[in-house]
């Protein structure tokens, strides 16, 4: 499934990824990255969010790390308000 393919930048730092390489990888207009440098590497990683099983996941342990320590719904509510109000 690994692709080579030359590209090159523009006066703007644009850099465009291969047809080949997007239509591979599913990429599409908007996709968001992560941009790694180190030392003369380049690396795009594509952001993709968690799934909602894997929020479920955890939100599920924060749920039993909160009744583990006894915070009770509304003392969490409270926490977020007082948040929020900082915010703006």
């Amino acid at each position: 499934m690994s692709s080579v393919a030359t590209t090159k930048m523009s006066s703007k730092g644009q850099v465009v990824i291969p047809e080949e390489i997007r239509e591979q990888l599913g990429l599409e207009s908007g996709t968001q990255f992560v941009v790694l440098g180190h030392g003369d590497s380049v690396m795009l990683k594509v952001i993709t969010p968690p799934s909602k099983k894997a929020v479920k996941e955890m939100m599920d342990k924060v749920s039993a790390a909160a009744r583990r320590e006894g915070l009770k719904k509304s003392e969490l509510d409270k926490a977020i308000q007082k948040v929020r109000a900082k915010k703006k």
